[in-house]
C-alpha cells in the first residue's frame, strides 16, 4: 500500500474518533447540572474534574501503550484505544450519577491512546520533507471531526441529553470495524524494539525526554501551550452558555466553525505557509496569533465575537505541527514511538492541571462572592501563557540556529 494510502486511512480514522468526542461536548455543561443539581457556572468545575482524570489516566498509561506500539506495531495500538472509547460512551450513556461519569473516564483514560499510536504511524511512514505537512493532517482530521460531531451533538440533544453519547459509541465501533479491516501497520517487523519497561512509565517517559537539552527546552514550551489551549479547550461551553445564554445547539454549530477553520488551516494554509515561512517562523507567528485570539475572547461582549475572534486563534494553529515536525527530528527512527508517547504524557500531565486551573478561575471568577467577576479571566491567563511559549521557543530554536550556523550546517528550520 501506497503511503499517500496510508496517510488518509488514519486521517479517516481519527476523524471518526473525533466525531465521536465531539458528540457531546455541547450537552455536558446540562448533564453535570442535571446529576449535581447545582447552576450553570458550578459546572465548569466538575467539568474539569472530569477532564483531569482522563488525563491522569492518559499520563500513566500512554508511555506504555507507547512502548507497546514500538514492540508490537501501531495497529493493535489504535484498535484498543478506539473499543476503550466505545465502552466509555455507553457507560455516560448509561451513568445515573456523576462517580459513574468519572469511572467512565477512567476507563477511556487508560485506553485512550489513539493519537499516541497515530503519532508514531504517521512519522513511520514520513520523510524530512513531508513530516510537517503529514502532522498537519492530524489537525485537519480535529478539525473535520469537530465540525461533524459538536454539530450533530447539539442536533441529537433534541431527543435527549443522552443521545450523543449512544451516537458516539456507535460510530466508535464502526470506527473500530473500519481499522479492524483496512487500517495496514506500519511499523515493519525489523523496525521493532523490545519491550523495555524502565520506558515503559511517566517518569521513564519524561526522563526520555530530559536525555536531549534542545528537546527539554521546546517541551517546556508545549507546557505552556497546552495549559493555555484549556482556557477554550475546558471553558468553551461553560462561558459561551454563561455570558450570551447560548444553547446545546448554538455551542455545537460555534465548534463548527472551529472544525471548518482548523481544517482549512492545518489542511490547507499550512502547506503553504511552512514551506514559505519554515518551520521556526511559523511556530513563532502561530502562538502569536494564539495569544492574540484568546485577548480577545477575554473582553468579548457579543456573541458574534465569538466567531470573529476565532479566526485568529485558529490561524494561530500553524505553530503546532512545525514544533512536532522540529522536535521528531531530534530522536531516531526507532524511538518515534517512544518520543509520541512522552509527548502524549506531557500533554496528559498538562490536561491534568489545565483544566483544574482554567474552570475553577472561571467558577471562581463568576461566584457572587468572587473578589472579581471577570468570566474572561481564563482565556487572559491563556493568553499570558502563550506569550510565555513564544520566548521559550525563540531562546531554543535561535541559539540552535546559531550553532549551525557557526558549525557551517545548513539550516533545516528555514
Amino acid at each position: 500500500m501506497k503511503k499517500s494510502a496510508a496517510i488518509y486511512f488514519i486521517f479517516v480514522t481519527l476523524t471518526l474518533d473525533i466525531v465521536g468526542w465531539g458528540l457531546i461536548i455541547p450537552v455536558m455543561p446540562d448533564l453535570l447540572m442535571e446529576l449535581k443539581h447545582i447552576p450553570l457556572n458550578e459546572t465548569s468545575k466538575w467539568g474539569g474534574y472530569l477532564v483531569s482524570a482522563f488525563s491522569a489516566m492518559q499520563f500513566l498509561f500512554a508511555p506504555l501503550l507507547g512502548n507497546l506500539s514500538d514492540r508490537y506495531g501501531r495497529r493493535p495500538v489504535i484498535l484498543l484505544s478506539l473499543l476503550g472509547f466505545c465502552v466509555d460512551y455507553l457507560i455516560l450513556a448509561l451513568a445515573p450519577s456523576y462517580a459513574v461519569l468519572f469511572i467512565g473516564r477512567i476507563l477511556s483514560g487508560i485506553t485512550g491512546a489513539s493519537f499516541t499510536a497515530a503519532s508514531a504511524y504517521i512519522a513511520d511512514i514520513s520523510t524530512d520533507e513531508t513530516r510537517a505537512k503529514n502532522f498537519g493532517l492530524i489537525g485537519a482530521a480535529f478539525g473535520l471531526g469537530f465540525v461533524l460531531g459538536p454539530a450533530l451533538g447539539g442536533l441529537l440533544s433534541h431527543w435527549g441529553l443522552r443521545a450523543p453519547f449512544y451516537a458516539a459509541a456507535v460510530l466508535c465501533l464502526l470506527n473500530f470495524l473500519y481499522g479492524y479491516f483496512v487500517l495496514p501497520e506500519s511499523l515493519p517487523v525489523e523496525n521493532r524494539r523490545p519491550l523495555d519497561w524502565r520506558k515503559a512509565n511517566p517518569i521513564g517517559s519524561l526522563r526520555f525526554l530530559s536525555k536531549h537539552p534542545t528537546l527539554s527546552g521546546l517541551v517546556v514550551a508545549f507546557v505552556f501551550i497546552y495549559l493555555a489551549a484549556h482556557a477554550v479547550q475546558s471553558n468553551w461551553s461553560y462561558f459561551t452558555m454563561y455570558v450570551f445564554g447560548w444553547k446545546e445547539t448554538q455551542v455545537g454549530l460555534s465548534l463548527a466553525v472551529v472544525g471548518v477553520l482548523t481544517g482549512l488551516v492545518q489542511g490547507g494554509l499550512i502547506r503553504i505557509v511552512n514551506p514559505r515561512l519554515g518551520e521556526e517562523k511559523s511556530t513563532y507567528l502561530g502562538l502569536l496569533l494564539y495569544a492574540f485570539g484568546l485577548l480577545l475572547f477575554a473582553f468579548a461582549t457579543e456573541s458574534w465575537m465569538m466567531y470573529a475572534f476565532l479566526v485568529p486563534y485558529c490561524l494561530g494553529g500553524i505553530a503546532g505541527p512545525a514544533l512536532q515536525s522540529i522536535i521528531t527530528r531530534h530522536v531516531a527512527v526507532d524511538e518515534q514511538g517512544q518520543l509520541q508517547g512522552s509527548l502524549t504524557s506531557l500533554m496528559s500531565l498538562t490536561a491534568i492541571i489545565g483544566p483544574l486551573i482554567m474552570t475553577r478561575l472561571f467558577t471562581y471568577a463568576t461566584a457572587k462572592d468572587s473578589a472579581f467577576h471577570f468570566p474572561g479571566a481564563p482565556f487572559l491567563l491563556g493568553c499570558l501563557f502563550m506569550l510565555i511559549s513564544v520566548v521559550l521557543a525563540w531562546r531554543v530554536l535561535s541559539g540552535e540556529r546559531r550553532k549551525r550556523k557557526a558549525a557551517g550546517i545548513p539550516d533545516m528550520n528555514e
